[in-house]
């Protein structure tokens, strides 16, 4: 159990800078303290206005980003994935009450029985099912739940590819570890607990990597070749000592319209798995599909052999990537970061939809993001892709430029400018 304080006190400490060096260590950028500060006093007077000058612990867990393994994840591939310097913060006091409250701007104030955590279909897709699915699976793991009061806000964008569930689902399974379990939950544990949640509870059916992400911290490389027993390996990556940073810009390109893409990249790649009597492509090499390509072709179609190919280059692609930041070397790990993008693009074709050819959001963000960095950097397609966002590794020198050129084009906020952060689900202070 942490050491709690008052409510009120804890905000004159923060504001004092007692806390400045705990604040750097888990965002990494010194420049947003002021922020952090200022964002943590008032999360503490929101708790107050909602539950009282309590003693209070302070809880995070970050959001995550995908760094290698683009549409792999589903073919029982290979991803690496970061967490990050946005994050979801708990102001938290533990009670005697049966009953968890927790309260934000975005959804008020949501109670839970502890003795009612079965699962509701009329709560499905709501913030309620996530906090009944964590806390259910956590008792059937056989770990302690009990009553608690919790403040949350968030600043890992909704939308952007970050994973704003996932950092929730990791903050309420931390906040359980920390105030009934001595922190004891392991990390991997909550992450499996998250997944429960968002795929049983919530109804949303997810894999494992964003949960990954967001509670083990740091990189995390897994292999989903058993995709119930997934391999999970931490990656240690100081970003910040390189020089670099990680920036995520908004396209503001719009999702409608599109689930037919996003479900056809794994189809035509199962189709492909299919014609040699898998269920996956997992398990084939390039020579397999170059030595029946024509066939291929003929039965699956050339896109089908195209993102094949793409996933099982990309697969290798995550290991190498991983071994260059075991031997600290920025420049290869760039480097095929870079070639994940071009592969990306050309090969499993997710920048844009060729149903509408005029709107390519993400295209022109790439253009503009290499016609800038040039070998100084490297940027690639986030996530899902067709809209929504990329991804580049900027100079921290040259970060405020390339934030203000992309903000021009795509508009203020665009760009967020992020660090890799050493730490997932956590207790900051108490």
């Amino acid at each position: 159990m942490g050491i709690e304080m008052e409510a009120k006190q804890l905000i004159i400490n923060i504001e004092n800078k007692e806390y400045d060096d705990t604040l750097v260590d888990v965002y990494v950028d010194e420049s947003k303290l002021e922020y952090q500060r200022k964002r943590y006093a008032q999360t503490i007077g929101k708790y107050i206005e909602n539950f009282g000058n309590d003693d209070v612990q302070i809880y995070s867990a970050p959001g995550r980003s995908e760094v290698g393994g683009n549409h792999t994840d589903h073919q029982h591939g290979e991803i690496l994935a970061a967490s990050i310097n946005n994050d979801a913060i708990a102001i938290v006091s533990k009670t005697e009450e049966s009953v968890v409250r927790v309260a934000s701007a975005e959804y008020g104030l949501i109670e839970v029985d502890l003795a009612c955590l079965a699962m509701a279909e009329e709560e499905k897709g709501t913030t309620i099912s996530l906090i009944k699915g964590v806390l259910h699976k956590i008792v059937e793991n056989g770990h302690k739940i009990g009553g608690f009061n919790a403040y949350i806000t968030s600043d890992v964008l909704i939308g952007a590819g970050l994973s704003s569930s996932a950092a929730y689902e990791t903050l309420i399974g931390t906040i359980a570890s920390g105030l009934y379990n001595n922190m004891d939950i392991d990390a991997v544990e909550i992450a499996i607990i998250g997944q429960f949640a968002e795929n049983v509870y919530f109804g949303k059916p997810c894999g494992l990597m964003d949960q990954m992400a967001c509670s083990v911290g740091n990189l995390v490389h897994v292999d989903f070749a058993d995709p119930m027993k997934p391999v999970v390996e931490k990656v240690e990556l100081d970003l910040n000592k390189h020089g670099y940073s990680l920036c995520i810009t908004d396209t503001k390109g719009s999702h409608a319209d599109l689930t037919g893409d996003y479900a056809a990249v794994p189809a035509e790649m199962k189709s492909v798995a299919a014609y040699f009597g898998k269920d996956v492509l997992l398990g084939l090499s390039m020579e397999d599909i170059l030595n029946n390509i024509a066939d291929i072709r003929a039965k699956v179609g050339d896109r089908g052999v195209l993102r094949a190919l793409h996933f099982i280059c990309e697969n290798e692609r995550v290991r190498k990537e991983v071994d260059s930041l075991k031997s600290e070397d920025i420049d290869r790990f760039l480097q095929l970061v870079t070639e994940s993008g071009n592969s990306s693009y050309k090969y499993l074709q997710n920048v844009y939809t060729n149903s509408d050819v005029q709107h390519q959001n993400v295209s022109i963000a790439l253009a503009i993001s290499d016609n800038y960095l040039g070998k100084e950097g490297a940027c690639r397609v986030h996530g899902g892709g067709f809209a929504g966002t990329i991804q580049a590794f900027v100079k921290n020198s040259a970060v405020a430029e390339y934030k203000k050129l992309m903000d021009s084009v795509f508009g203020e906020g665009a760009c967020s400018v992020l660090k890799i952060r050493k730490y997932g689900g956590m207790r900051v202070i108490g």
